[in-house]
């Protein structure tokens, strides 16, 4: 089951009121979708946030835009509970590059 929410958190003291709670089982696999500038830093900027929230060996996939101006980063992550999820779309959402978190 997926579970998409778009984030765009830039702003401060966000908080999210997602229903991920109500819509899956925790802990479970969840694949974070970021887009971003296309940037050849963006896949590990992604991966660093992931890492300090839920340590792990990831193999994030890429995708460019049909322009090649943006990319798409996708990485699956063992998530233990709401909490957990909506702070790694905050987390991740706040990146310079990133524009939005799906």
């Amino acid at each position: 089951m997926y579970a998409v929410i778009g984030v765009n958190c830039r702003e401060k003291n966000m908080s999210l009121n997602t229903k991920f709670d109500e819509l899956l089982e925790f802990p479970c696999q969840f694949p974070f979708k970021v887009l971003g500038v296309a940037h050849p830093e963006l896949a590990d900027q992604v991966v660093a946030v992931l890492q300090q929230h839920a340590p792990g060996d990831y193999s994030p996939t890429t995708r460019p835009s049909a322009k090649g101006n943006y990319v798409s980063v996708t990485v699956t992550v063992t998530v233990t509970s709401k909490d957990h999820l909506e702070s790694m779309y905050v987390a991740l959402g706040k990146l310079e590059l990133v524009r939005m978190v799906l």
